[in-house]
This record gives C-alpha cells, structure tokens and sequence, in this order.
C-alpha cells in the first residue's frame, strides 16, 4: 500500500488496523506496530499523518530549509536537542524535558502542550528525527537519514509525479476535483516545499498520464496500468473510516447515493451514526454501518441501514462470518 492513515481511537481497533486486517492475511490487532521496528516503514505526514513505506518518505525529504526559516532561538534549541539525540540514541520526550526544561507552549487545539514535546514533533516534520519506536503510545525518537533536495527540474519532477503516483493508486479512481484535492492541497502538506506552482504542475502532468473516462458528466483518473474489471464477491466488510474505499466523502456519495460523516469529534446529541462507524459494505455498495464494542471479552454489534437490511440468507451468513473474523483479528 505503500502508505496506511494512522488514528489513535480504539473503537474496536485503530484505524490502521481495520485498514491492513482487509489487506494482510491473518492481521491482527496492533501488528504493525509490533512489527514496526522490523518493517521498511516509518511514521510520518503524506496525504495525512500515519505510516509510510521508507521509499515514500524519501521522496518528501528534505521538506524545507529549517535552518533559514526558523528563528534564531528555535534553530540553537533544535541543533542542541539534535545533538542530545544523536549521543543518547532514542529518547523519550520526558528525558529530553528533563535536560532542557523548555516549559509549554500553546498547541494546535488551543491547550497546552510541552514545549519540548512541540519541538520534536517540529524535528520530526522538517524530517530531522524519525519515530524508532512508541512506549505506551508515545512517540520514542532517534536521529533520521538526512536526505538531500533534487539536484535539478527534473529530479524535482520525477520525484513528485512518484509521490502523485503512490497517492493515486491508493486512492483511485478519483474525479477530476478529488484529484486536484489530493495533490494539490493533501501533497501540499508533503511536500511544503513543492506547495503551489509546482504541484500544479505535477497535477497536469498526472492528468496526461493516468487512464481517464468521462461518466456520467465526471471525468474519472485512475492509474493506466489498471483495468477496472472483476465480478464482486458475496463478501460483508466493516471498513475503518479512513479506509481508502470510503476515505473521498465526494466519491462516497456519488457510488452510494448517501452521505457518510466520521463523529469521533461531533457532539454526542447532534451525532446520526455514532461516535466511531464503520461504513458497512455488502458486494459493491456501503449500505449502512456498525458501531462495534468491547465489553467483558465479548463483541458488541450495532447496525445501521440506510434502506431495509438485506433479507437474503447470503447476508445473514456472510454478516457473522465478517462479525467472526473481527473477533479473530481482536483475539476475543
């Protein structure tokens, strides 16, 4: 896949879980990330924040000349923190506290955070540190492979239409609009870098490229090398919401005539699905969803439709062997 969203919610599971249990014969939960150390991957920013196959993250890096554009202040902190890192190996947030004490800072959300902790997270994106591991969910960092920008156009060039590639085969087949979202504004945070004339430019060349169809009054883009073809299996999947399948809302609503809302975050009284859904697929069409639970050791399965349940038995059937393999990756 190359590259695989990553979410901290765990209702059943996380979002990279359910993704890769489709994917990977006999995934359970949390593979990756006991596998993480052993695996070619690393964590890090492509269309969202998740895991990225080293290749890719190659191609994003060096994402912009920190040492010019911070200020004085932030660049002697970041070059004395890199210098701890790189004598003590992998370090804990809380170490690095300890030995600098740089005190808090207000974060994205509006609370407080620590300022040592905002640093990293800042090393990390400028693609100064890498993530070498996670210690009860926190991030653990050592120093990253220093990489170095394209020596001319068209290194630059080749480099984006490969990260606009590994971007589309993920996401296909996309609209017009959905692909001049994906590189333009999602890359954009890739490859700040690379933001405005040049993505434009990648999203041109992309579009002479890639196989394209018009339907319906939509022009369609997919990679060239694949054919659209194959009978669709009698199968029920209880996808993550951030599962490339459903991952473009624009392309859901167009396929299965309904809109689909992820509510983590949305208040309890204004939520009509609930706090974590799971879009339900049956065949080719999401026809509703489930919202899936733990409790005493056992699963908990609650279901929507958007129209009447199926009533044929190839449902039914199909319906509690999805509900046994969630089971069986949950380890219930």
């Amino acid at each position: 896949m190359t590259y695989v969203q990553a979410d901290p919610i765990r209702a059943p599971a996380r979002a990279q879980d359910l993704v890769l249990r489709h994917r990977v014969r006999g995934y359970r939960a949390g593979d990756l990330e006991r596998g993480y150390a052993s695996l070619e991957i690393e964590e890090d920013f492509f269309v969202v924040y998740g895991f990225v196959s080293r290749s890719v993250r190659a191609l994003m890096h060096p994402r912009s000349r920190w040492r010019s554009t911070w200020s004085p202040s932030i660049r002697k902190r970041a070059e004395s923190l890199l210098a701890f890192v790189r004598e003590r190996g992998v370090v804990h947030p809380r170490e690095v506290d300890r030995h600098f004490a740089h005190g808090s800072v207000t974060n994205y959300w509006g609370g407080s955070s620590n300022a040592t902790t905002h640093l990293l997270e800042r090393m990390h994106y400028r693609g100064m540190l890498r993530v070498a591991a996670r210690e009860n969910g926190i991030r653990l960092y050592g120093v990253a492979e220093s990489g170095s920008p394209p020596a001319d156009r068209a290194g630059r060039h080749e480099r984006l239409d490969r990260l606009v590639d590994a971007a589309v085969r993920l996401y296909a087949p996309l609209t017009s609009r959905g692909l001049s979202h994906l590189v333009v504004t999602r890359l954009g945070h890739a490859v700040p870098q690379w933001r405005g004339r040049e993505l434009k430019n990648a999203l041109a060349r992309a579009k002479k490229r890639l196989a394209h169809a018009r339907v319906e009054g939509r022009e369609w883009f997919w990679p060239a090398e694949e054919t659209p073809e194959g009978e669709t299996p009698d199968r029920v999947r209880l996808l993550a919401p951030f599962d490339p399948l459903v991952w473009d809302r624009e392309r859901f609503e167009i396929f299965w005539d309904w809109a689909y809302r992820f509510e983590a975050y949305t208040p309890a009284a204004k939520r009509k699905l609930g706090y974590y859904a799971l879009p339900l697929l049956w065949r080719d069409r999401v026809i509703g969803w489930g919202n899936l639970a733990v409790k005493d050791g056992k699963l908990e399965a609650k279901l929507g439709y958007i129209g009447a349940r199926p009533r044929d038995r190839a449902y039914k059937a199909e319906l509690e062997s999805e509900l046994e393999r969630m089971r069986s990756f949950l380890d219930l």
